[in-house]
């Protein structure tokens, strides 16, 4: 999947992809990487894993006014961003039990750091969708919350990335991710999804 992406052409209740993940063990810490180029102005799951007990064990999710929330365990927390125009943008998202502490990076920059499900374990039968949020396992798809642009670059690891690794990630390096690796990416494409070459250097 290098310099490809996943391109969602329009609003759809049953188009998504889901990945496979290396997961052998309950998580209590990762890192989510992934690049998104969309032109929306409602709301929208970026990335959406979920569990027989839990829909939102961990959501990227896009709101109204600029508002990205991160869910953990079925927990929420949201981190307000600058409306601007358009434009291909890069995000990670970091957890980890011990401290609980949650961040959330676009385009290389730290927003404020929150604190999320302290002591918690992500379970690892897990269901990973891209373009839709999940409301059921692997299903409930509501097509109003339905992603409509491009995906790529969807990278995860059992740890948390330094501030160091994060910007090199958003420079383009990657470090061996060890849960869903991009460039050895294992999915299933269902609905109108398309491979189409990256819109982002």
């Amino acid at each position: 999947m290098s310099k490809q992406a996943f391109v969602f052409p329009k609003e759809s209740g049953n188009s998504y992809v889901s990945l496979t993940a290396e997961l052998r063990k309950p998580l209590t810490a990762f890192t989510v990487c992934l690049q998104a180029y969309t032109d929306l102005t409602r709301d929208y799951s970026l990335f959406s894993y979920a569990t027989k007990k839990q829909n939102n064990e961990i959501l990227l999710f896009k709101g109204q006014k600029g508002a990205y929330s991160v869910s953990v365990g079925g927990a929420d927390v949201f981190f307000k961003l600058p409306e601007c125009s358009p434009a291909p943008m890069h995000f990670c998202v970091t957890w980890e039990s011990h401290s609980g502490i949650t961040e959330l990076w676009v385009d290389g920059k730290p927003m404020v750091r929150k604190s999320l499900k302290k002591g918690y374990n992500v379970e690892t039968d897990a269901s990973i969708i891209l373009g839709q949020e999940q409301d059921s396992f692997a299903g409930g798809f509501d097509k109003g919350q339905s992603f409509v642009g491009d995906i790529g670059d969807v990278n995860m690891w059992d740890f948390v990335l330094s501030p160091d690794e994060i910007n090199n990630v958003y420079q383009g390096s990657v470090f061996s991710p060890n849960v869903i690796d991009w460039q050895e990416l294992k999915y299933k494409a269902y609905g109108e999804v398309f491979i189409k070459p990256q819109l982002w250097s």
